[in-house]
């Protein structure tokens, strides 16, 4: 491959892809013109992972597949795509063929488990007043409201939906890991990442929410990851 691929950002559970906002700048001014985040409906992993495909197969050349949270479980139900050339994940489930990121949790439940509220209509809330503590800490009060009062919830049964076939045993990938991660157990992030065996793993002193919080350090893994794959 002569030119970078296209990043293709995908968020996760309890935001929209304006959780990307700091890492798309930082991105741009490394000068990358291509960048393109899927707005997911969250209902399940199936639809999740088809909006995900419908967005890497408008793009033209290779793509580069960037999962945060959950999003990781849809860019590894989605990479298969053949011009998928690669994976990041960013505090990301990474299921095996089987497993569903509700299991994953249950095995070893994160610290913010019990602050996790479904309603009445089936969607998986964080409770507001829970949310600064339990998905970004390590952000000012301001910004924690801002995400706590526009959390995207999830329906709660998309949290049993299982991956079939993981794309990270056929493409190239790179894992960054939060050692103070709240919503998914940092013990989890290594095991998951270390069966991958991806070509870094970059451990960052951060929370659920790095791509906000360290989004210098999150760039730079994903432009290392875009410029490997480049130069083939």
């Amino acid at each position: 491959m002569s030119v970078k691929p296209t990043i293709v950002l995908v968020h996760g559970f309890w935001g929209g892809a304006a959780h990307w906002g700091k890492v798309i700048l930082e991105l741009s001014r490394k000068g990358y013109a291509d960048l393109r985040a899927v707005e997911m409906p969250l209902t399940s992993l199936g639809e999740d992972a088809e909006r995900t495909r419908k967005m890497v197969k408008q793009q033209a050349g290779p793509v580069l597949l960037v999962g945060h949270s959950y999003g990781g479980a849809v860019i590894t139900e989605a990479g298969d795509l053949p011009n998928v050339v690669g994976l990041v994940y960013i505090a990301a489930f990474a299921p095996d063929a089987g497993e569903s990121p509700g299991g994953i949790s249950q095995a070893l439940p994160p610290a913010a488990f019990p602050n996790l509220a479904p309603d009445s209509d089936g969607y998986l809330w964080i409770k507001f007043d829970k949310y600064h503590e339990s998905f970004c800490p390590d952000l000012s009060a301001d910004e924690a409201l801002v995400m706590a009062v526009g959390q995207k919830a999830p329906l709660a049964s998309t949290f049993g939906d299982a991956v079939t076939a993981p794309a990270w045993k056929k493409k190239p990938c790179w894992y960054q890991l939060s050692s103070q991660d709240r919503m998914i157990h940092p013990d989890n992030q290594k095991r998951m990442a270390e069966r991958m065996k991806p070509r870094r793993i970059l451990t960052l002193d951060a929370s659920h929410a790095s791509l906000a919080s360290r989004p210098v350090e999150v760039a730079a893994l994903i432009d290392e990851a875009a410029t490997e794959l480049a130069r083939g």
